[in-house]
C-alpha cells in the first residue's frame, strides 16, 4: 500500500491564487536554474530552506508556536528522547489539538523523528540545525543592532574550524562600509549632535571591530586560501583600519565645534549654556520673553538653513526622546502557574458527529459524499481528518481523532477528479470509504 502522503484526496479551490510555482517558472525562456552559480548553493541546502519554510511560514503566532515547541524538545540535554504523554505535559499550556498538529507538521517536515521500537519523538539532526541558528540569532539580537557582532561571530566560528566563507567576509565588508559611510555623512553634516551620536554608534561595534580585525589578520595570513577570499580578507582589514581612524576624526570634530561655540562675555556661560536654560523654562515663560523682541520678521541672511534645521529637531525632538527614555528594570514578579491560565474549551462537535456516521457505515462511501458538509470550512475539516483514518500512530495517543483513527474504515483513491457538486469545492479526488470486515476464522 502507498505512502498516506499518495493518498492524500486532493482538492482543487475555486480561488487558486496561492498555488507554488516552480523555480523554472520564474525564471526567462532558455535560461535554465541549474546553470546559475547564484542557485547553487540555494539548490544544495534545499533540505534546510524547507525545515525554515516549515518553521517559519504562516502567521507570527503560528511560527512562534511552532519555535516554541522545537526549543522545548531540543532543551533538554539529559533525555533527548520524548513520549507523547511527555510532550502534551511539558506543553501542558498550549492547546492539546493546537499542540498536536504542530508535533505533526515538525514530523512530516524532518524536524522530529519518530522511532517506532521506542514509540518517542526526537528531535532530528536537521531540527538541531535549524535550533542552533535560530539560538545564535536570538542571542545577539540583544545587544547587536548594527548586526555587525553576529556577522564577526560567524567569521570567528568559520576560522576556527578552518573553513572560511567568501560570502561571510563579503557580508562583513558591506557592513563596514554601510557604517563608515553613515560616520562619514555625520562628519560632513557639521552637526555637534549627529556627530556625538556617530561616536556613541561607533563606541558600541568598537569591541566587535576589534575582535574582527584579528580574526581578518589571522585569515589573511593564511596559505590556504584561493585569489577572491585573499582579496576579499585584505578589504576588510583596510576597512577596519578606517572605522577603527573614525574615533579621532569626530574628536577632532568636536574640538572644532568647540572652538566657534558662542561664548557670552567672561560670564564663562557659552551658548550651549543658554539653549540649556532656554529648555528649562516653560512655554509661558518663553512667551513673556518673545513679547514685543521683534515687531517685524527678522530674515537673517548669514543662516543656513540645513544646519538650523538640522538642531532643530535635535533640540526639539531628539533631545526630549532621550530625556524621555525610560531604562528602569521592571519588578520582578512570580510566575503564573498554569492553573491561572485562561483555557477555551474546544468545539469538538463537528469532529463527534462526523465519527458517529462513520462508525454507522455499513456500506461503500463515496468520498465526495463523505466530505459533504453545511459549507466550505466544514468539508475542509473533515478532508483534513481523512488521512487520520487507519493510521497507527494516531491510533497510539488519545482522544477525539484517535478515536476517529480506530475506525474500522478503509480509504480507497482513484487516480481521477471528479465534480462534488458542491459550490465552494472545483474537483475532487474520486473515492470511497469501505467498512472493514472481519476475517472469517471458520472453514
Amino acid at each position: 500500500m502507498a505512502q498516506a502522503a499518495e493518498h492524500a484526496p486532493l482538492m482543487q479551490l475555486l480561488d487558486s491564487s496561492d498555488a507554488d510555482e516552480r523555480l523554472q517558472d520564474v525564471l526567462r525562456e532558455g535560461i535554465s536554474a541549474e546553470d546559475l552559480p547564484a542557485v547553487f548553493p540555494l539548490l544544495r541546502g534545499r533540505s534546510l530552506l524547507r525545515a525554515f519554510n516549515a518553521l517559519f511560514h504562516g502567521s507570527e503566532t503560528q511560527v512562534l508556536l511552532r519555535l516554541l515547541v522545537l526549543r522545548t524538545l531540543g532543551a533538554r540535554a539529559h533525555a533527548p528522547e520524548w513520549t507523547p504523554a511527555e510532550i502534551r505535559d511539558q506543553l501542558a499550556f498550549v492547546e492539546p489539538v493546537k499542540l498536536e498538529t504542530v508535533v505533526q507538521r515538525l514530523k512530516e517536515h524532518e524536524l522530529l523523528t519518530w522511532d517506532n521500537e521506542t514509540l518517542r519523538y526526537r528531535v532530528s539532526p536537521l531540527g538541531r540545525k535549524a535550533l542552533a541558528a535560530v539560538a545564535t540569532l536570538l542571542e545577539f539580537e540583544r545587544d547587536d543592532e548594527d548586526g555587525l557582532g553576529y556577522i564577526t561571530a560567524q567569521l570567528a566560528a568559520g576560522q576556527a574550524v578552518g573553513r572560511v566563507s567568501a560570502d561571510e567576509l563579503a557580508h562583513l565588508l558591506s557592513r563596514l562600509s554601510e557604517l563608515k559611510e553613515d560616520f562619514d555623512r555625520a562628519v560632513l553634516s557639521g552637526s555637534e549632535h549627529r556627530i556625538r551620536r556617530a561616536a556613541q554608534r561607533l563606541d558600541s561595534v568598537w569591541t566587535w571591530v576589534e575582535k574582527g580585525t584579528e580574526v581578518v589578520s589571522a585569515i589573511a595570513d593564511s596559505e590556504d586560501l584561493d585569489a577572491t577570499t585573499h582579496r576579499l580578507a585584505q578589504a576588510v582589514g583596510r576597512a577596519q583600519s578606517a572605522l577603527l581612524r573614525q574615533a579621532g576624526i569626530f574628536q577632532r570634530e568636536l574640538n572644532k565645534i568647540d572652538q566657534h561655540r558662542v561664548h557670552l562675555g567672561r560670564t564663562g556661560l557659552s551658548s550651549s549654556d543658554l539653549v540649556a536654560w532656554l529648555r528649562s523654562l516653560t512655554p509661558d515663560a518663553l512667551a513673556q520673553h518673545a513679547d514685543e523682541a521683534a515687531m517685524l520678521p527678522v530674515q537673517p541672511p548669514f543662516l543656513q538653513d540645513q544646519i538650523a534645521l538640522d538642531v532643530a529637531e535635535y533640540e526639539l525632538l531628539e533631545r526630549e526622546r532621550a530625556a524621555a527614555e525610560s531604562n528602569a528594570l521592571p519588578t520582578a514578579e512570580s510566575t503564573p502557574t498554569t492553573h491561572d491560565l485562561p483555557i477555551d474549551e474546544e468545539d469538538l462537535s463537528p469532529l463527534l458527529e462526523w465519527h458517529e456516521q462513520l462508525a454507522a457505515l455499513q456500506a461503500p462511501l463515496e468520498l465526495s459524499d463523505a466530505l459533504r458538509g453545511n459549507d466550505y470550512a466544514l468539508s475542509a475539516y473533515r478532508l483534513s481528518l481523512l488521512g487520520l483514518v487507519g493510521d497507527p500512530e494516531s491510533s497510539a495517543l488519545q482522544g477525539a481523532t484517535a478515536d476517529l483513527a480506530r475506525l474500522p474504515l478503509k480509504l480507497e483513491i482513484e487516480p481521477r477528479l471528479i465534480d462534488p457538486g458542491l459550490a465552494t469545492i472545483a474537483l475532487v479526488s474520486a473515492g470511497r470509504l469501505h467498512p472493514r470486515k472481519e476475517k472469517n476464522t471458520d472453514a
